[in-house]
């Protein structure tokens, strides 16, 4: 079937604000963000847990209204019949029947797409080809492992032939060898004219498989545009040459045609790796205070986590007075006993040190309180004597 639609995906305005009980705005998952994904481009919608990618690829395909703006998908509706048949979908976690075998999980999605028999077997034996997966195609997909479970999933969203693939982790639990298969299939896909859309955290594979990028965080796009264009510094230069020696090396860029005598040399701009800029990214939304309703900079160690053997302020007091030790003390010589690595140790002791005084103070103490105890309960069985003989008199 001939598709002239342009582009695959447009989005303009796309807004999706979640509710609670009482239809009060909660969260902002996707804030009026306006994007297009062109026909047989490999696009990577990146950000942070919680920056609205996977509220986006829901609403790509129809499984959530947008609460403002809008967005097609071959220019229709997300939701249309039509547009559905046209996408393949690979969800972060393979949702697979668990008593069917490979090849019946292909065979029943095929079926949904109302691929004829003859199709089916023969797309089905493809894939599984194409996933490794023959050789247990009668293996119930119950017994994979969670890479075999990424294969037939891979496998599964490519059943009806997509023209649009989109893929939530793909490489997630795959071996480096998997890795490499999925990244060759995608851009083999990519030659065949297919468009695909990958959200994942794995940033080498996007870049080694990507032509553009989006990265969300707190609902917005933060940066756009081809992989060359955002990572490329073009304020730096770098110029490749043979081994040279070393004051060869040294002299002006002018003298370098005399001393290579004819052989090429490039000169081009460096580029920073994608998770260098990626991390550039977030960091700058952090610093302008970008509201986000996911996953904000991690904090200390939580509290609990420390346990209760040192009370807060011991530790701080024997830390305190480590360093005001290790501060005061002249260091003439550095001998093995001033090694950094004794001087942890000497740490280490004080504070066991400590730690077995804190713990004989509260074995007496309790030792006290319990024997304080006995002593009470003689008392007031004593008293209860006294009081029962001399209600006996009272009564004679």
């Amino acid at each position: 079937m001939e598709r002239n639609y342009e582009p695959v995906v447009q989005a303009v305005g796309l807004t999706k604000m979640f509710r609670d009980f009482w239809q009060r705005p909660k969260a902002r998952a996707v804030n009026g963000i306006d994007f297009e994904i062109k026909p047989g481009e490999v696009v990577g919608l990146l950000g942070p847990n919680g920056s609205g990618k996977s509220t986006t690829v829901k609403m790509l395909l129809g499984l959530l209204y947008p609460t403002g703006g809008k967005v097609t998908v071959f220019g229709k509706s997300p939701r249309e019949v039509e547009t559905k048949r046209e996408i393949g979908y690979l969800p972060e976690e393979s949702y697979l029947y668990k008593f069917l075998t490979a090849e019946e999980t292909l065979n029943f999605f095929g079926s949904l797409f109302n691929i004829s028999a003859e199709d089916r077997k023969r797309r089905i034996d493809q894939l599984l080809d194409m996933v490794g997966l023959a050789h247990a195609r009668y293996r119930r997909v119950g017994e994979f492992s969670k890479g075999m479970a990424r294969r037939i999933g891979l496998a599964q969203a490519m059943i009806n032939d997509p023209a649009f693939l989109i893929l939530d982790e793909p490489t997630s639990g795959l071996d480096p060898l998997g890795c490499r298969e999925v990244k060759d299939l995608i851009l083999a896909l990519k030659k065949r004219g297919k468009t695909v859309l990958i959200t994942s955290h794995l940033l080498s594979d996007v870049e080694d498989i990507c032509d553009r990028v989006i990265i969300l965080y707190g609902g917005k796009i933060r940066a756009e545009g081809a992989l060359d264009d955002l990572l490329t510094v073009s304020d730096k230069t770098r110029i490749l040459t043979p081994q040279l020696p070393k004051e060869t090396m040294d002299k002006l860029l002018g003298l370098l045609r005399e001393n290579l005598q004819g052989e090429q040399f490039n000169v081009d701009h460096p580029r920073r790796t994608l998770e260098e800029f990626f991390l550039d990214v977030i960091s700058q939304a952090r610093r302008e205070s970008v509201e986000t309703a996911g996953v904000a900079g991690g904090g200390g160690i939580a509290e609990y986590l420390v346990g209760d053997s040192v009370d807060k302020s011991d530790k701080n007091a024997v830390l305190n007075s480590l360093m005001q030790e290790n501060a005061g003390a002249a260091a003439p010589a550095a001998g093995p006993e001033d090694s950094p690595a004794a001087a942890v140790e000497s740490a280490d002791e004080k504070i066991a040190s400590v730690l077995e005084t804190k713990q004989t103070a509260a074995a007496a103490a309790e030792t006290a309180k319990s024997r304080s105890e006995e002593a009470a309960d003689n008392i007031r069985r004593a008293n209860d004597k006294l009081d029962s003989l001399l209600g006996g008199k009272s009564g004679e």
